[in-house]
């Protein structure tokens, strides 16, 4: 790679398609090539802080788990607090719990409940929108420990399962669109 800040294109051409992982017919994007590389682990979190300036937001929050990496490096990057989003019986204080709908059942995460103070502003990050069911979750627990969500963001998005419906009142970004 040259010395060049790498963009998205670059970006996209680093994720490994997996067929059949984690079951038949799944397309997995595996964005561990994209981590790997120094270069490109910097540009997915210029790219995904891009319009927000250091400390303009009081808290970069992480999805568990692949979230966290994101969400942790833009803290830093932001000068703000990292705040996790975990699955549920994972944290170890008092949490606000939201359960969402998956293909076949449901599942649950969950956030402290002094995670952030009301009205601190935050940007909730992750790696991957796809049906939009768990940063949907995510949102709502933000909003009911009273957070100002000013953005969603996200690596990859697999527009084809419609995932932005579910953040239809958010500010949502996605670097990388299959």
């Amino acid at each position: 790679m040259s010395n060049a800040t790498p963009g998205i294109a670059e970006i996209t051409r680093a994720i490994r398609n997996v067929p059949d992982f984690p079951k038949p017919d799944i397309q997995f994007k595996d964005i561990t090539p994209v981590l790997a590389d120094a270069a490109l682990f910097a540009a997915c979190i210029d790219l995904l802080t891009a319009d927000v300036k250091p400390g303009s937001v009081d808290a970069v929050v992480g999805i568990d788990a692949r979230g966290f990496i994101f969400a942790a490096a833009a803290a830093i990057k932001l000068k703000a607090g990292f705040v996790p989003v975990r699955k549920k019986s994972k944290l170890p204080y008092t949490c606000y719990e939201q359960s969402y709908d998956l293909e076949y059942g449901t599942n649950t995460v969950a956030i402290h409940i002094d995670a952030v103070k009301p009205g601190a502003r935050v940007i909730l990050v992750d790696d991957l929108l796809a049906t939009g069911g768990t940063a949907a979750a995510a949102v709502a627990l933000l909003e009911r420990i009273g957070a100002n969500v000013v953005e969603v963001s996200f690596l990859i998005e697999l527009s084809f399962l419609d995932g932005r419906k579910k953040l239809a009142n958010q500010n949502v970004r996605s670097l990388v669109t299959y």
